[in-house]
């Protein structure tokens, strides 16, 4: 029986040698360009040993990963993809949170969220989207193939950016900077594959605090 579209993605034929902590950062980055992760579980154990899950905080964000990413080569093994058979405990207890909350609140309040609502589906109020860094004028620098890459996380490593830029056509290398942690050159073969990794990943959050600040490398 196949299994319904939900917001946990299941993933199998993960590499194995990694360890639990490096396996999430990997996965968090590669697969929150999709929508908001909200948890990625991996699990120690023989039974378990190449397998993790990855919770969305939408149906319509883990659809798209799943359908993007299957077969993706991730370490050199293609990466296996399904929705998963049963709700994940972060969903679980978000559900649970939101019916208690609809159940306590008042009358008042939930006029006033009606009346929110219809605001925020034309996009106005808090929490409209905001620009993308594509639509904001900043200066990138003058165009060629070497990017630099900023605000990166203290443990990132040169296999983690690899697995964001290596999906862009002419990707050629990663170098990190040891004397400056936080910082990375990225290579590719012509500035114009350059400039797509650029409008594609600049901005991107690789955690909820880091978001990538990318601008071509100075000559």
């Amino acid at each position: 029986m196949d299994i319904p579209p939900n917001q946990t993605v299941y993933i199998s034929n993960l590499y194995e040698k990694l360890n639990k902590d490096e396996a999430k950062k990997l996965l968090y980055a590669l697969f929150g360009q999709f929508g908001k992760v909200l948890d990625v579980v991996v699990m120690k154990g023989a039974a378990l040993r190449g397998k993790a899950w990855v919770v969305f905080a939408d149906v319509g964000a883990a659809t798209d990963a799943l359908r993007a990413m299957q077969d993706f080569p991730f370490f050199d093994k293609p990466l296996r993809l399904s929705f998963a058979k049963s709700k994940s405990e972060v969903i679980t207890r978000l559900e649970a949170g939101s019916k208690k909350a609809k159940k306590d609140k008042k009358p008042a309040e939930a006029a006033k969220d009606a009346e929110t609502a219809p605001a925020l589906a034309n996009g106005r109020g808090s929490h409209a989207p905001s620009a993308t860094p594509a639509q904001r004028s900043v200066d990138v620098g003058e165009p060629n193939q070497t990017l630099f890459v900023e605000n990166l996380p203290e443990a990132t490593t040169a296999d983690m950016l690899s697995m964001l830029f290596s999906q862009y056509n002419g990707f050629v290398e990663i170098r990190m900077v040891e004397a400056r942690p936080g910082i990375a050159f990225i290579d590719f073969s012509n500035d114009a594959q350059s400039g797509v990794a650029l409008s594609g990943l600049n901005g991107f959050h690789v955690t909820p605090q880091h978001a990538l600040k990318i601008t071509y490398a100075k000559r």
